[in-house]
């Protein structure tokens, strides 16, 4: 199987090439399509599934990941679920009569920085001075409800242990955290529905009949 990966920002494609492989194990292959920002990718979606849909072999897939950066999150899954459903595309939420689906459409919140918040063993794991406890505290118990910025608070934690002075740089921080991000212990509800999708994906047997518009 192959999946083809659309993202917003090269930080989703630090993490995921270091998360797929834990998720869904060997042998599946995957190409990772970064976007400039969630506007270019909102704005191409359309026409890339529509051309996908004509051309799609049997055993690859699509995953869409966005962050919500404080929008609805639900308007932004319903123009994700229109576009496919659009292209002729089947997703895990409209499913073919027959139970199979090509895409999976996830929203991360509200940024991809709450799945690292979502594993503290692994941000202190990449960066020993950041305490272990750090979720114990109330304002991270919750990785999807962290206020003010998933984002600015992991910077916040980092240079408090002594990182990043000038700046956090969010792909180097991203790849670090997640090569010791474990998908089984993380706390982020966002990132337990992503990982429970892109594996019921991977699991779906390889002889689905191929789709068109």
């Amino acid at each position: 199987m192959h999946i083809e990966f659309l993202l917003e920002e090269d930080s989703a494609r630090a993490a995921l090439q270091n998360l797929v492989p834990k998720i869904v194990g060997s042998g599946i292959t995957g190409n990772f399509h970064v976007h400039q920002g969630k506007k270019d990718l909102l704005k191409s979606l359309p026409g890339r599934l529509k051309g996908y849909s004509r051309w799609l072999p049997e055993d690859w897939r699509i995953v869409i990941l966005l962050d919500e950066d404080r929008q609805d999150c639900q308007t932004i899954k319903a123009a994700l679920e229109k576009a496919a459903r659009d292209a002729g595309l089947f997703t895990r939420s409209r499913r073919s009569p027959q139970g199979r689906f090509r895409v999976v459409n996830r929203v991360a919140i509200e940024e991809l920085e709450a799945w690292f918040f979502g594993d503290v063993d692994a941000i202190a794991e990449a960066y020993p001075r950041v305490p272990r406890n750090l979720s114990s505290k109330a304002r991270f118990r919750d990785p999807d409800a962290i206020r003010g910025g998933t984002w600015e608070a992991l910077q916040r934690v980092l240079q408090k242990a002594g990182y990043y002075r000038t700046g956090m740089p969010k792909i180097e921080a991203a790849e670090r955290i997640a090569k010791h991000m474990d998908p089984c212990r993380n706390k982020s509800k966002s990132f337990q529905v992503f990982r429970d999708a892109l594996a019921a994906l991977a699991t779906q047997t390889q002889t689905d009949t191929p789709q068109n518009a």
